[in-house]
């Protein structure tokens, strides 16, 4: 008797299409939907790597892979009158340097005698010897972040003038409150936990502890952390290699300094284990500069004669048996042709033959004139 009832509600149930069908539809709506987003995810994935293969495209273009050497005799001290004029000297050879992000000067002996680091004082003006020491002593201390100064250079004869010099202002001569991802730094002799790491002063209002343990009065080269805890006691950073600002920012980093005891020891004691790839002396007797293309190179070396030229230093150099100075380099210039003046002093020197030389530079490499 409930039998027809009963099918009637099972014929009920099963015609009950328009529910059915808006369930259809919802579970299509939400597919499409979940299509949708992922379709997105996928395309916004790509965009950043996409981003990040730029980034980091752009990252290794802003980086610069050549270096700028200059090497002068330390005789050019002797042209000077008087202390004072040889330390302003010595800060015109220095920010001139600067300016054109010269990455090594070389200070050689035109004496013979054996220079080899920048113990001892200079001895008075008129005197022999010692010029070397003096240039080499007081570019050293202008390269120096000021904030590491007194750590590194105290009192000394030679520095007594050194507050007529103009600052140098080179990018990692970097203010206390300065935002920077790299620091020059001094590793200080102060424990960290569980001896791991060092902590390092690098001119900020706190210390930054790094990843390794040094010993304590070294100069180091600090990369920041991009984020820095507010509340910590300290900042964060790794220890990198002292170029690492150059090659892979493209920042100027300041410049090393070497002594020579000869013009032949700028060559054989080139820091570089490939050499110097191109080597230019300057002299009035050279080819014309403006004439000259420059093939594409990795270390640079520019060599600057004193107050008698290059010949002078190539005559006192035993080690060298030749007595033309043009068959030591790669390119003998004159940058300077049709002068006024009898002769250019060598701080003029420098700055007309690196101005004349780094338009032939950006000309090999467009990304460093950026």
């Amino acid at each position: 008797m409930f039998l027809p009832l009963m099918i009637g509600s099972d014929v009920q149930e099963r015609v009950d299409w328009k529910k059915w069908k808006e369930g259809r539809k919802e579970e299509k709506r939400r597919r499409k939907e979940e299509k949708l987003i992922t379709q997105m995810e996928k395309q916004k994935m790509k965009e950043l790597k996409e981003k990040k293969a730029q980034a980091e495209k752009e990252e290794k273009s802003n980086g610069r892979s050549y270096t700028l050497s200059v090497a002068l005799p330390g005789s050019v001290l002797d042209n000077a009158q008087s202390p004072e004029l040889r330390t302003y000297l010595a800060g015109q050879i220095a920010r001139a340097c600067t300016v054109f992000c010269v990455d090594e000067i070389v200070v050689f002996e035109e004496q013979g005698e054996d220079v080899k680091n920048t113990e001892g004082e200079y001895k008075g003006v008129g005197k022999k010897g010692r010029a070397c020491v003096q240039l080499a002593r007081i570019l050293q201390y202008l390269e120096c972040p000021q904030y590491l100064r007194k750590a590194f250079f105290p009192k000394h004869q030679d520095l007594q003038f050194a507050g007529l010099l103009n600052p140098l202002d080179s990018p990692h001569h970097m203010r206390m409150d300065e935002g920077a991802e790299f620091r020059e730094g001094l590793v200080l002799d102060r424990p960290c936990k569980a001896e791991k790491g060092s902590y390092v002063d690098c001119g900020m209002r706190k210390e930054v502890r790094i990843d390794k343990q040094l010993q304590p009065g070294l100069r180091v080269t600090v990369k920041l952390h991009k984020d820095q805890e507010s509340g910590s006691k300290c900042y964060k950073g790794l220890v990198v290699a002292p170029h690492v600002p150059r090659t892979e920012k493209g920042l100027y980093w300041g410049y090393t300094v070497r002594l020579a005891s000869c013009l032949s020891g700028v060559f054989t004691e080139c820091p570089f284990k490939e050499g110097y790839d191109i080597t230019i002396g300057t002299s009035e007797k050279g080819n014309n500069a403006d004439n000259v293309t420059i093939s594409p190179f990795r270390h640079m070396l520019v060599v600057f004669g004193g107050l008698s030229g290059l010949e002078a230093s190539v005559e006192t150099d035993d080690n060298l048996d030749v007595s033309d100075p043009s068959s030591l380099f790669n390119l003998y210039l004159n940058t300077c042709p049709s002068q006024g003046s009898r002769t250019i002093r060598t701080e003029e020197a420098i700055l007309i033959s690196l101005s004349a030389l780094r338009q032939k530079i950006t000309t090999v490499f467009p990304s460093s004139s950026d």
